[in-house]
């Protein structure tokens, strides 16, 4: 199928997807689409998924971020929310952090020599959360896996923080009357529109996602 990029042409997925490819490759020299299902399911983990780049110019915008911001990209991958990172200029710095061996070694070999940002291998079951002021999930992992992840934010981070969840799994619920936790805003993506107005399905179907706040209380008692 070829790519009809200018006038009024119809958009196709595969549009899009070059868009994608380029701004990646403007930041890190190589595209960060991921081809294959998760090699560790048994372990709670998620096929990876790169979040595209109009959805986190969106969901960002939630984050009031300044040169003291630490993020944390739970499930990194080949590390697009990283790439969007550096491609917006934010200011602070941002973490990714992988379970999969060969998606953190990608991601640490063209992020190295980026300033402010870091892969780290590993279970952020195992993570010190206490230096974060921002999380960021899509969807990384099973929801046994997640009850624990929101109980280990809770216990160990004692200063208010920002979470976005983006998921097709109705995790939600997993937060909603948790002490020190409140909603900020909600919404859900599904398809992209360009510039010309041009609309493509980027989801089969709706990938919802929940802004939250926590106040860090749960920590200090």
């Amino acid at each position: 199928m070829g790519r009809r990029m200018a006038g009024h042409g119809v958009l196709t997925y595969d549009d899009f997807l070059g868009q994608e490819e380029q701004i990646d490759k403007s930041v890190c020299g190589q595209s960060l689409e991921e081809p294959y299902r998760s090699r560790l399911a048994d372990d709670g983990a998620h096929d990876p998924t790169p979040t595209p780049y109009f959805v986190l110019e969106e969901l960002f915008g939630h984050f009031e971020l300044d040169e003291r911001s630490h993020l944390l990209d739970v499930g990194c991958a080949t590390g697009r929310v990283l790439a969007y990172f550096l491609h917006a200029g934010l200011p602070g710095r941002i973490t990714g952090i992988e379970l999969d061996p060969w998606l953190a070694s990608f991601a640490q070999s063209w992020t190295a020599k980026k300033p402010r940002v870091e892969v780290l291998l590993g279970s952020v079951l195992d993570l010190d959360l206490s230096p974060y002021t921002g999380f960021y999930l899509f969807n990384p992992f099973d929801q046994g896996v997640l009850q624990q992840f929101i109980e280990q934010v809770e216990a160990q981070v004692a200063h208010p923080v920002t979470l976005i969840h983006m998921s097709d799994n109705g995790d939600t619920w997993r937060y909603v009357g948790r002490s020190g936790w409140s909603e900020v805003a909600s919404g859900e993506f599904q398809d992209y529109r360009d510039a010309q107005g041009r609309r493509v399905r980027v989801y089969d179907w709706p990938q919802h996602y929940t802004v939250w706040h926590y106040d860090g209380s749960n920590a200090l008692q």
